[in-house]
């Protein structure tokens, strides 16, 4: 598989894309991408990294996988492509952001590039999925390098916001160094979650531009999605 990763990216990580493992990865995908429907476009899968710069970085928001319907999946977590219905767990963070400015803010597209470009760095922990089959593409070794991903960034910034909504992300943030940085946490926007009251009232919007005020970052402006 062609390694479609930015060269500032591969040089953070080139200790990472050097190992065995990552070979074996990028080999086990070509396949998987040959052989059966998957997502997002091969051309995207590290588009959440190519969009957001290491240098650019403010917020990170960790997800699972991507989403595995036709046509749903852009490679930035929890977002979807323009002229697809927004997802439940999306309308959800929607309507905590209403909540958090005290707004009223429902966009009819629920794509998050415009966060991405601001320097939310939108990181699933597996960057593929096939067709029709959630988290098929767990086992293809892709925590391995979304964890290296999310090292680098706790080790080598500082003042980062990391976003972990629901278990797996505090589970995979759980290594992040927190003297540097602030960590949110709170339940997964699923309606599952959200529904059990440990999603609604966290106000991380407010709270991460609050963190960035304070140590001199540009605050993030959450209300450009189209």
């Amino acid at each position: 598989m062609k390694l479609d990763l930015s060269i500032a990216w591969q040089t953070i990580l080139l200790d990472e894309i050097e190992k065995p493992y990552f070979k074996y990865l990028t080999e086990q995908v070509e396949q998987e991408y040959n052989s059966n429907i998957c997502y997002p476009p091969k051309e995207l899968i590290f588009v959440a990294l190519n969009t957001c710069s290491f240098d650019d970085i403010k917020v990170v928001i960790i997800g699972q996988d991507p989403y595995h319907g036709a046509g749903e999946a852009n490679g930035l977590c929890f977002s979807v492509n323009d002229g697809i219905k927004i997802p439940p767990s999306l309308r959800n963070i929607y309507r905590e952001l209403n909540n958090d400015l005290g707004t009223v803010f429902m966009p009819i597209s629920g794509n998050l590039d415009s966060w991405a470009k601001q320097g939310v760095l939108l990181l699933n922990a597996t960057l593929t999925v096939r067709k029709d089959s959630a988290n098929s593409h767990k086992n293809l070794k892709w925590n391995v390098f979304t964890d290296a991903v999310i090292e680098k960034i706790s080790d080598k910034k500082e003042h980062v916001v990391f976003l972990l909504w629901g278990n797996f992300a505090q589970k995979k943030g759980i290594k992040i160094n927190r003297n540097k940085n602030l960590v949110l946490e709170c339940g997964h926007p699923s309606p599952l979650s959200a529904n059990q009251g440990k999603w609604f009232g966290n106000k991380h919007f407010t709270k991460t531009n609050e963190y960035l005020q304070q140590n001199a970052i540009e605050i993030i402006n959450w209300e450009t999605v189209k």
